[in-house]
């Protein structure tokens, strides 16, 4: 997804002479081809991400767009002073693109897990949040980036995504996609870990439990007539997340129905445990670890309907 990620971003650094990209010594294999392409809007600011959003505020307040680019924490925890005083607080044009999100990073231990993010990202006034589950949509998501006037999240995986969608989609910016169609329960995810969900929805169809699936791509603002849609028609809601519980994905679904006084037949949050992890190793094992895998999932979902 990174790849797709910067390909789209040097086509439209092709026709938008205002777009920057600023980062803090990483990003190689991948930022090369907008580095020497546009040499005056590529700064390297070294092992200095706070200097790095400032930076890219300040060329953003001077009529541009800013792309700053990391890997996942190193970007909203050490800059996060820098995105709430000076990015968000001036409804800035910067772009905050954290790479790897969840645990994409696994093999490198907590200090490269992407835990938090959704739950710190969305009390920031003025900051928007997408997170894209595959290369359709993440596709879609650069554009929407970018023709986007304020601060803007983008949540984006690493590399190996399955695809999810079957063919060309309907992204709207701030509405779901409905990706099945089913009554009994509905799955909702955001993010990569909706190919883990796919194979959920089919594993509980063999059981005849028909899912509605769908892949909620923005986070803030988030759809809320899609999930009280989906806790009126279904026999309840699944939020599957590869973030922390407290505050994350499934936290602002239950805020919606809170908010609009909806109860669902049941509601289930599946994510990240509150802990820190001392377990090491590949995303998908670590997915497994934590329930998030397939198999866990559509387990998790049979016992809540039974």
């Amino acid at each position: 997804m990174r790849s797709l990620f910067n390909k789209v971003l040097v086509e439209r650094a092709r026709q938008d002479k205002n777009i920057f990209m600023v980062l803090a010594d990483i990003g190689y294999g991948e930022v090369e081809e907008f580095r020497d392409s546009f040499p005056g809007r590529f700064f390297n600011c070294g092992v200095a991400e706070q200097n790095m959003a400032g930076v890219a505020c300040g060329i953003a307040m001077e009529g541009n767009t800013s792309i700053i680019y990391s890997i996942n924490n190193f970007v909203y925890v050490r800059c996060l002073e820098q995105i709430r005083n000076d990015i968000c607080y001036h409804q800035a044009n910067v772009k905050v693109v954290i790479i790897g999100a969840g645990m994409h990073y696994g093999a490198l231990g907590m200090s490269h897990h992407c835990r938090e993010d959704i739950a710190i990202m969305r009390t920031l006034p003025n900051m928007v949040i997408c997170s894209p589950c595959d290369l359709i949509e993440a596709e879609h998501a650069v554009h929407a980036m970018l023709d986007h006037d304020g601060p803007f999240c983008y949540r984006c995986g690493r590399k190996g995504e399955p695809a999810l969608h079957e063919g060309p989609i309907d992204f709207q910016f701030g509405k779901a996609i409905q990706i099945r169609n089913g009554k009994d329960l509905t799955l909702m995810f955001t993010g990569t870990v909706g190919g883990q969900v796919i194979p959920a929805a089919d594993e509980l169809a063999k059981d005849g439990i028909n899912c509605r699936v769908m892949s909620v791509h923005t986070i803030k603002p988030i759809d809320k007539d899609a999930i009280l849609a989906a806790a009126e028609e279904t026999g309840g809601i699944v939020t599957v997340e590869e973030h922390n519980l407290n505050g994350g994905f499934g936290s602002a679904v239950g805020e919606v129905l809170l908010d609009a006084g909806v109860q669902p037949k049941k509601f289930l949050r599946l994510g990240l445990p509150d802990v820190y992890p001392s377990l090491i190793g590949g995303q998908k094992w670590l997915l497994d670890q934590h329930g998030l895998s397939a198999p866990k999932i559509a387990a998790s979902a049979r016992q809540l309907l039974s």
